[in-house]
């Protein structure tokens, strides 16, 4: 995958386009990402330990990996994702518009 947790994504397409956010959790199996504040949905919850009255929670859904992009760090566009070797000879992830690395 070119898009790993903690990486800034802006999403291109759904009902969330146009938002932007951290990955906070990646589902490679299932081709999908979950991004900070992007495709809220409502949860009804029983009464538990973690929230002692229930209700209503508004949470974040995994969304298909084809509708985010990553942010290029240099100009702050969406852009896709390249590897290359670097000198030590190491692939590392490159944003195609600038061709700078990415951390």
């Amino acid at each position: 995958m070119k898009i790993k947790k903690g990486d800034t994504v802006k999403v291109i397409a759904g009902d969330s386009k146009g938002k932007e956010g951290k990955i906070l959790e990646v589902l490679a199996s299932a081709n999908r990402v979950v991004v900070e504040g992007a495709n809220m949905v409502s949860k009804h919850t029983k009464p538990n330990a973690t929230s002692p009255n229930g209700g209503i929670i508004k949470q974040e859904a995994a969304l298909h990996i084809s509708n985010v992009m990553l942010i290029d760090p240099k100009s702050g566009k969406p852009t896709r994702v390249g590897r290359i070797k670097n000198a030590a000879g190491k692939l590392v992830r490159v944003a195609k518009i600038s061709g700078e690395e990415i951390k």
